[in-house]
């Protein structure tokens, strides 16, 4: 069990959020144990050598939702065991309810990891009240574990509000959130930067850290990312113009970013985006060609094939793009 917190201090960089691999036969319903431990400590290096800051797990396409109890406990603990204790490695414990919720987050203490990355129980919202009562009896539950707040409006039936961050902010165990950003939160993001100030890390998405950063210079040291199994050189590079604070250059490999991730969301539709989030972002992965994330599971299977078509062309172009970067950065390494 971990024994010294992860700190807001230390969350800082590529937060990268990874899918669980699964076995051929994990689409049916009566499949068994359908984590592919092999597939998963193949990716975990890839991108822990890769340089991926923290690692997160077990979030929508994580598809902590489908996955049975010993199938998570067995994906994580082959996470922590390879991981190695070279970055920190928050495991996802979403449940429907603050029992089973903290149930599951002391089991995940137990196998080792640094913190939990905690959703809201989704069946019905929680108003400011519910929601900041359920992460403080999460945080008294399990005190030694970090928490990483999960804040996804379609998951969660509404987005976290300023004057619920700022309850959260209190809580010492809350060091970071997972948040929609900019582009797509609009002002939202710093009003609710405001609220918390360096007391947790909001995590903006990668394409808009760059604009986070330059408003919250020494806030905003990190963001999340869900395409680090696609290839990390880009982030490594996006990480290290806004560590320097190159504006231009980081300008510059944001809207690169934001060119290979426009055909993510199917039409230009959020919404629809939402609705087959999984699946999509499951046919990204493959397309790119770095793992093998082996097929979704039940109930979440079903897609249009043009929405899946989405999901393989925003994987094409973000390996092409990591491809690009790895190229120059041989390059360079070769001149040098």
């Amino acid at each position: 069990m971990a024994t010294n917190r992860i700190t807001v201090g230390d969350i800082n960089g590529i937060v990268g959020i990874v899918p669980t691999p699964a076995t051929e036969d994990a689409a049916r319903w009566d499949a068994d144990q359908t984590v592919d431990l092999d597939e998963t400590a193949k990716m975990v290096e890839m991108v822990v050598a890769g340089g991926t800051d923290v690692l997160l797990t077990n979030g929508t396409f994580g598809e902590c939702a489908t996955l049975t109890g010993d199938e998570l406990y067995t994906f994580v603990d082959t996470v922590v065991q390879t991981v190695g204790g070279r970055i920190p490695v928050f495991a996802g414990a979403t449940t429907l309810n603050t029992r089973d919720t903290v149930a599951r987050g002391r089991k995940l203490a137990a196998l080792g990891v640094d913190g939990l990355f905690v959703g809201r129980p989704m069946w019905l919202p929680l108003d400011e009240q519910q929601l900041v009562q359920y992460y403080r009896d999460v945080a008294e539950a399990v005190p030694e574990m970090a928490l990483i707040v999960y804040d996804n409006p379609g998951a969660f039936k509404g987005k976290i509000s300023s004057r619920a961050y700022q309850e959260l902010a209190s809580i010492p165990q809350v060091v970071a959130a997972k948040h929609i950003g900019l582009l797509l939160g609009g002002g939202a993001f710093i009003e609710d930067q405001k609220a918390v100030g360096n007391r947790i890390r909001l995590l903006p998405l990668e394409n808009d850290w760059h604009y986070a950063a330059q408003l919250f210079p020494d806030e905003v040291t990190a963001c999340w990312s869900g395409n680090v199994v696609c290839g990390a050189a880009p982030l490594m590079a996006l990480k290290a113009a806004v560590g320097g604070r190159d504006w231009t250059d980081a300008a510059a490999i944001a809207t690169q970013l934001e060119w290979a991730l426009e055909p993510l969301f199917p039409d230009g539709n959020f919404e629809l985006f939402m609705r087959y989030s999984i699946q999509i972002d499951n046919a990204e992965f493959a397309a790119a060609g770095l793992i093998n994330p082996g097929p979704t599971r039940p109930p979440y299977q079903h897609a249009p094939e043009r929405v899946l078509e989405s999901g393989r062309e925003c994987g094409r172009r973000w390996r092409a793009l990591h491809d690009r970067y790895s190229l120059a950065t041989a390059d360079v390494a070769l001149r040098a």
